[in-house]
């Protein structure tokens, strides 16, 4: 859809083609934008959460099993094992808090707006600024 606009003649010496957005289509546009970021965080915390449980169950269930046979055939490689398997479990337990963090994390950056917000007006011609900051720049270098 085009509209007839002062600069039409403009856009046919370009060969382009302008579209009138309205604000208010671009803000909503932009929030379900974040709202599928959002959903797609959430998304992937849960898959790795719901991995991360199965792994150390897993893992409970296999140390289980090599402490059982480790003590029957009383073997040093069999408590080798029994040991690694326990540091594996113990760092996805790790990886589970990690990934709590990771997420709290993530949920205040996106909450986090602009924190100091400084709003300055100068009344005053263009040599009054210029003078007031050829001022403050003597200043500076005198520290």
């Amino acid at each position: 859809m085009k509209m007839t606009k002062k600069y039409d003649g403009l856009d046919d010496a370009f060969n382009v083609e302008t579209e009138i957005v309205s604000a208010e289509k671009e803000s909503i546009e932009v929030a379900k934008k974040l709202e599928r970021q959002k959903s797609d965080v959430d998304k992937d915390y849960e898959y790795t959460r719901g991995n991360l449980y199965s792994i150390i169950e897993k893992g409970q269930e296999a140390i289980n099993g090599i402490l059982e046979l480790a003590q029957e055939s009383e073997m040093p490689r069999a408590y080798e094992v029994a040991g690694q398997l326990i540091k594996n479990v113990a760092d996805a337990t790790d990886k589970l808090l990690d990934l709590q963090k990771k997420l709290k994390d993530v949920n205040e950056e996106s909450k986090k707006g602009p924190t100091n917000v400084t709003n300055a007006l100068f009344v005053g011609s263009t040599s009054d600024l210029s003078k007031f900051l050829k001022s403050q720049n003597e200043d500076t270098d005198k520290k």
